[in-house]
C-alpha cells in the first residue's frame, strides 16, 4: 500500500493541477470492490495504532498527528471523515471544520484560530479546510494584497515547521476533483431532497472562478510543500480510491510513529494481589 504514498506525494517545483488526473488510482492496481475491502481491512490496525498514540499522550508523550483535508466543494472532505477517519476510536480524535472567520478571529492574525485548534499530545486532529483558505480565497477573491499573500506563505511554512518540531506530524492532502465531477455531484444534491441541506448556492458562484482556484492551489502547493510537511494530491473523482488513499496515508503515518503501550507506573503484581485478596463487597 505504501506505493500509494509514493505516487501521491508532490515533488518540489511548480505545480500544474491540470496535468494531474482526477479520476486515476495512482499506486493501486485493484478495483472499486477490492479498494473498499482493503480500506475496511485497515480498520483494526488504524484503530489500535491511534489508541496507542492516545495512551502515549496520556502518559507524558508529546506526539500527535494532524490531517489537513483541503479541496474544492464536493471533493469529499466529509466523505473522507465518515469512511476513513471514522475507522479510529473517537476518544482520541478531534475534528475542526473551519468556516468564515468570526468577528473575534478577524481581530487576530489568520493563524491564531489554527493554533488554538491544533491537536494536543496523543490526539489525531483533522482540519476540514484549514489555514490554506487564507491563501486560496484570499488570492482568488483578492481579499489580500500580493505582498500579504507572500507573507502568509512564509508564515505557514514557519508555523508548520514549529508545529512539527513540537511533536505533531502533519499530513496534508489536497482532494483533487474535476469540474465535471463537481457539477455532477452538485446536480445529485439538487435531485435528492434528502441532500438539499448539503447544497449551498454559493458553490455555483465559486465554480465561476474554477481556473483561478486551480491556479491558486498550484501556487499554494508549490510554496508550502516542504520536507517536514509535504503535500499529497489525491485524485477524488473516484470516491472509493480517495478514501483508500487517505486511509493508506494515515496508516503509513501511524506506522512510522509506531507508538507503544505505556509501561505501568505501578506494581502490577501488587495490585493483582490486592484485588484477589480483597474482602467480599457489601
Amino acid at each position: 500500500m505504501s506505493s500509494i504514498a509514493d505516487a501521491l506525494r508532490l515533488s518540489p517545483g511548480p505545480v500544474d493541477l491540470t496535468a494531474l488526473e482526477t479520476d486515476a488510482k495512482p499506486g493501486y492496481a485493484g478495483d472499486k470492490a477490492s479498494g473498499k475491502t482493503d480500506l475496511a481491512a485497515m480498520g483494526d490496525e488504524l484503530s489500535e495504532l491511534q489508541e496507542r498514540l492516545f495512551a502515549e499522550g496520556k502518559s507524558g508523550g508529546n506526539r500527535s498527528v494532524l490531517l489537513v483535508l483541503q479541496g474544492m466543494d464536493t471533493s469529499g472532505k466529509g466523505g473522507t471523515l465518515r469512511h476513513t477517519v471514522g475507522l479510529v476510536d473517537p476518544q482520541g480524535l478531534r475534528i475542526t471544520s473551519f468556516k468564515a472567520p468570526t468577528e473575534e478571529e478577524r481581530l487576530h492574525d489568520f493563524l491564531w484560530r489554527i493554533e488554538r485548534a491544533l491537536p494536543t499530545p496523543g490526539y489525531l486532529g483533522v482540519f476540514d479546510r484549514s489555514h490554506y483558505e487564507d491563501v486560496l480565497i484570499g488570492r482568488v477573491r483578492q481579499l489580500a494584497t500580493p505582498e500579504e499573500l507572500e507573507r502568509r506563505y512564509d508564515d505557514i511554512n514557519a508555523f508548520e515547521q514549529r508545529v512539527v518540531g513540537s511533536g505533531t506530524t502533519i499530513l496534508k492532502c489536497m482532494l483533487h476533483v474535476s469540474a465535471e465531477e463537481q457539477k455532477a455531484r452538485l446536480l445529485a444534491r439538487l435531485d435528492d431532497p434528502t441532500k438539499h441541506w448539503k447544497f449551498n448556492p454559493g458553490d455555483i458562484d465559486e465554480r465561476a472562478h474554477w481556473s483561478a482556484y486551480q491556479e491558486a492551489y498550484g501556487i499554494a502547493l508549490e510554496r508550502t510543500g516542504t520536507e517536514v510537511a509535504p503535500w499529497y494530491v489525491v485524485p477524488a473523482d473516484k470516491k472509493w480510491y480517495r478514501n483508500l488513499a487517505i486511509g493508506t496515508l494515515l496508516l503509513d503515518t501511524l506506522r512510522g510513529l509506531d507508538p507503544q503501550w505505556p509501561a505501568a507506573d505501578f506494581d502490577v503484581a501488587e495490585q493483582r494481589a490486592r484485588l484477589e485478596g480483597e474482602a467480599p463487597l457489601t
